[in-house]
């Protein structure tokens, strides 16, 4: 029979796991809010001094984020924030269609995330107002987080905050955050007036067509990225 690992080493190993996981949530935490872009370099000694951990922990932390496809390694280069891939981003709005729609076509009159969303309306529309496009795609992605809570189950709440960083990921392909944000707004708004309504399988159904066009155009941006790049590939990036 092996011979267990030491307790000491467990312990050791516990505590490198856990600082590297805080890390990794911080560093998640900057991507989902759109300060980290695809394509920027991951300093290990920058890193290393603002969260204080070894390198080993941070490379720990880098680790983490690769299965989660937010963080890739470039021989040379270091680790880098990730680019979407084409299949990703068909799978991420595969999976929000599936699970958006639905927890919309399911939603209970007067749900307090109807609230949450009308706020992020607002909040978007001022985004637009002040011409802060990033504080627009803030808001839409907090608009999308309330439909998930339509349906009041937790699983489902954890699925789009590990999905909120990959969805933030795409939105940096585009080059002019207007282009992709502004169309969206007013049927944001539709779609929450619809709910309001009771009008819940009218407000579903604009909810699919709207993640349709907007995947399209995430698609567009990403073989316009593989035409200038390169290798062909935006992910190997300048």
């Amino acid at each position: 029979m092996a011979s267990e690992q030491p307790r000491g080493e467990r312990a050791e190993r516990t505590v490198t796991l856990s600082r590297a996981e805080a890390v990794a949530h911080a560093l998640r935490s900057h991507i989902s809010a759109g300060t980290l872009a695809p394509g920027d370099r991951l300093v290990e000694a920058e890193l290393t001094q603002e969260h204080g951990v070894s390198r080993n922990t941070l490379r720990e932390a880098f680790r983490l984020l690769s299965q989660e496809g937010l963080v890739t390694h470039i021989p040379n280069r270091g680790a880098l924030v990730a680019t979407p891939s084409i299949t990703s981003i068909i799978d991420l709005y595969r999976v929000r269609r599936m699970i958006e729609c639905q927890a919309i076509r399911g939603s209970l009159p007067k749900h307090p995330a109807i609230t949450a969303m009308r706020r992020a309306v607002t909040m978007a529309v001022k985004g637009r107002d002040e011409n802060d496009w990033t504080r627009v795609g803030t808001a839409n992605i907090a608009f999308h987080a309330a439909i998930i809570e339509l349906a009041d189950s937790p699983r489902l709440r954890q699925l789009f905050d590990n999905y909120t960083a990959e969805l933030r990921l795409a939105f940096g392909l585009i080059d002019d955050p207007e282009y992709l944000h502004a169309p969206f707004i007013d049927q944001n708004l539709a779609i929450v007036e619809l709910i309001e309504a009771g009008k819940t399988a009218e407000a579903a159904d604009l909810l699919d067509d709207y993640l349709v066009r907007a995947e399209r155009i995430l698609l567009a941006a990403y073989e316009r990225l593989s035409e200038t790049s390169p290798s062909g590939n935006p992910s190997s990036g300048s």
